[in-house]
């Protein structure tokens, strides 16, 4: 782990109310590396810094991160849970349907009525999920071939 992303990242830890440990560091460094990373993929990516991690550590750093509001947790269809720290904003997902790469999708604008319910059984509607799903370019480049 870099001593120079230690600042930020404990400043972020931190401002979520929460105390920082060495694996709460390596957490969140994992998943600013890589988002929407799986728990085994941020598990191995901690345990190159620090080799006495264990994966429940992971797991209680994640499930920390993501009560406090510091990461949020997607669950496409048919994946794994992954782990991403952008929390801030409305963003949606776009999911390859063959290799499962995951790429953030800004907000859907023009006309969407699939985002403003005709009835909210009284719930006050806060976030809406959107998660579209397709080909990557390097799979639909493979399945032209």
């Amino acid at each position: 782990m870099p001593a120079a992303s230690a600042p930020p990242t404990d400043a972020a830890i931190r401002g979520a109310g929460l105390r920082v440990t060495g694996t709460r560091r390596g957490v969140y460094d994992a998943l600013h590396e890589a988002p929407h990373a799986r728990a085994d993929e941020v598990f191995e990516r901690v345990r190159r810094a620090l080799p006495g991690a264990s994966m429940q550590s992971v797991y209680n750093a994640l499930g920390d991160f993501v009560g406090a509001g510091l990461a949020r947790r997607i669950e496409p269809a048919g994946h794994a849970g992954l782990f991403e720290l952008r929390v801030a904003d409305n963003h949606h997902h776009i999911v390859c349907r063959s290799c499962g790469r995951v790429e953030d999708v800004e907000c859907v604008t023009g006309s969407a009525p699939c985002l403003h319910p005709d009835d909210t059984a009284g719930f006050s509607v806060e976030v809406a999920e959107v998660t579209f799903w397709g080909l990557c370019p390097a799979c639909t480049a493979a399945s032209a071939n």
